[in-house]
């Protein structure tokens, strides 16, 4: 049976792409039951065998039909908690608005997920996470000095600034909302969480240690310390030894004298350095390096893509990552003791739980079958 600190609480998920549902599936691998509001037909893209499903129940819902939104804030008034990643004033159209809800169910936490957030000149406009990034400084910084900034993948602002900053949000208005009986609402931007992780960045720069010049930082990949080398194979090792301890053990195993490889600080010898552990690193193939640095200090690892990672010795060990079903799905995070190390890796249909769910909140038979026959609800 799959456990966690969060048993009992009950989180309403209003069907999403990317944050809102991941945020849903952390709080569920953590042992919430969450309940996902699909709409009766997907968007352009679709998901629903992605893990940010998994161990969830689904209600199929026509939030815009006549009863809809009184279905839904019937189940409202049975959750802890609420996430939705609707643009401003959507959820407000609909009658499930924070006001309309708090109504029904006080202690409510009403958890909001947007790019831009619930205020400001861009609150109304589209954006992804590339633009998210761009304003927040942390774009601009990734990437060759000489090309246009590289767009890391979206685990820096969606995930990373949106999911984990909502879920953060959720869980401490919970904890507020057990002893006061007042739910707030949570306004999540991404651009927020990632401005806020950007804080390290400043303090950097407040001390002369940043630039925002792009590629000429000690963690951008300017310094020859901290960057990835390409090996004789084609792939690459990624070399991350910045204390002057971790250096040294990878001088030691490159057999590297301090003479030979000079100051490590002294960025008029950088550009020297990077050659010189170029030229040693494609020598060997990526294996070949990854069996010489396995158990050292030197912070040297093997580059590996998202389907090799499963494999890896450390990953197995951990169990970080399963298949089922065609789907890799990964291990919860983080990992609590006395609790199990299972996942509920079920994926629901769309509609698989709707007649239970109705059940679950007070509906008889006829009811329900009432409300399919008008279109409102769907059971699959």
């Amino acid at each position: 049976m799959v456990n966690g600190p969060l048993l009992g609480v009950k989180i309403l998920e209003f069907a999403g792409i990317g944050p809102g549902p991941y945020c849903g599936q952390l709080l569920a691998d953590m042992g919430a039951e969450v309940t996902v509001v699909d709409r009766p037909k997907r968007g352009a893209i679709s998901l629903e065998r992605a893990p940010d499903r998994r161990g969830k129940k689904s209600i199929v819902i026509d939030l815009k039909s006549a009863d809809g939104a009184k279905v839904a804030l019937d189940l409202v008034a049975a959750s802890d908690a609420l996430i939705e990643g609707n643009r401003p004033g959507v959820m407000e159209r609909l009658g499930l608005g924070p006001d309309a809800s708090h109504a029904r169910n006080p202690a409510l936490v009403y958890g909001r997920m947007t790019g831009w957030g619930q205020s400001g000149p861009y609150a109304m406009m589209a954006g992804h996470d590339i633009n998210y990034l761009s304003l927040t400084g942390a774009l601009q910084a990734m990437g060759p000095a000489d090309q246009p900034p590289f767009p890391p993948l979206n685990l820096v602002g969606d995930f990373g600034g949106g999911s984990l900053f909502l879920a953060m949000g959720i869980l401490a208005a919970l904890l507020e909302a057990k002893t006061t009986g007042q739910g707030r609402v949570v306004d999540a931007a991404i651009t927020d969480g990632v401005n806020s992780m950007m804080g390290f960045f400043h303090g950097l720069d407040a001390a002369d240690r940043w630039t925002p010049e792009r590629g000429a930082n000690w963690l951008d990949g300017a310094a020859p310390y901290y960057r990835c080398y390409e090996t004789s194979d084609g792939k690459f090792m990624a070399v991350g030894c910045i204390e002057p301890q971790f250096l040294a053990a990878m001088l030691n195993v490159l057999d590297l004298t301090p003479a030979e490889y000079g100051a490590q600080h002294d960025e008029g010898q950088h550009a020297r350095q990077t050659e010189l552990l170029m030229s040693i690193f494609e020598r060997k193939k990526q294996a070949e390096w990854s069996e010489v640095f396995d158990g050292t200090d030197a912070c040297v690892t093997p580059v590996l893509d998202y389907r090799a990672a499963a494999a890896h010795p450390h990953m197995r060990a951990r169990g970080a990552l399963r298949g089922v079903d065609g789907v890799m799905h990964p291990a919860k995070a983080p990992v609590f003791s006395g609790g199990s190390a299972e996942v509920d890796t079920r994926l629901p249909i769309d509609g698989g739980n709707t007649i239970s769910v109705l059940e679950g909140a007070g509906y008889s038979p006829a009811q329900i079958s009432d409300l399919e026959e008008n279109g409102v609800v769907r059971q699959s």
